[in-house]
């Protein structure tokens, strides 16, 4: 499943079977792990987040996440949220992606993840460009420990450009 694909999802709390909010974003960690996810939210200027913790979802899928309850919902401030992946001030998307030996692989568009392994990131979708993704379509990079998140680009391995594949649709794993 990419992450792109949880934007916009309704979550709904499984004790009285209410909707909560909708996914404005999803949360990761420098470890490739997804942390959580951020709702939407009506104020635009606060510097405030409502946010709920992994360990808080019970399921998720096409149509929605669930989780625990009402109260698995809690405010954090921007500031604290580490990384996520399509808005903020530490995002994944559009990122660049540079070999440790100084070779630009692209920018990140999308980010997948195995439903069966949890909310470990898997590999990452790399775009070069409008034309070049026209002819040659966008490539996917697998996720390694070896990859950091820096402020204004994702290193990866050196060779790393050797791993590109070309992106394949994961559904549901």
């Amino acid at each position: 499943m990419k992450l792109q694909d949880m934007i916009g999802l309704s979550v709904i709390e499984v004790e009285e079977g209410h909707e909560i909010g909708k996914i404005a974003d999803i949360m990761v960690d420098s470890n490739w792990t997804i942390t959580g996810i951020e709702l939407e939210s009506k104020s635009f200027f606060s510097s405030h987040v409502k946010v709920v913790a992994w360990e808080e979802i019970v399921a998720y899928g096409e149509d929605a996440v669930m989780i625990r309850s009402a109260t698995s919902v809690v405010k954090a401030d921007a500031d604290d949220v580490p990384h996520t992946f399509l808005l903020g001030k530490n995002k994944l998307k559009d990122l660049q992606v540079i070999t440790a030996s100084g070779t630009i692989l692209g920018r990140i568009s999308d980010v997948y993840f195995d439903q069966k392994l949890g909310n470990t990131l898997i590999a990452l979708e790399i775009s070069d460009g409008l034309v070049t993704d026209l002819i040659e379509g966008r490539k996917w990079l697998p996720c390694s420990e070896e990859m950091s998140i820096g402020e204004e680009s994702v290193l990866v391995p050196a060779m790393s450009e050797e791993r590109l594949q070309k992106a394949i649709n994961i559904v549901n794993g």
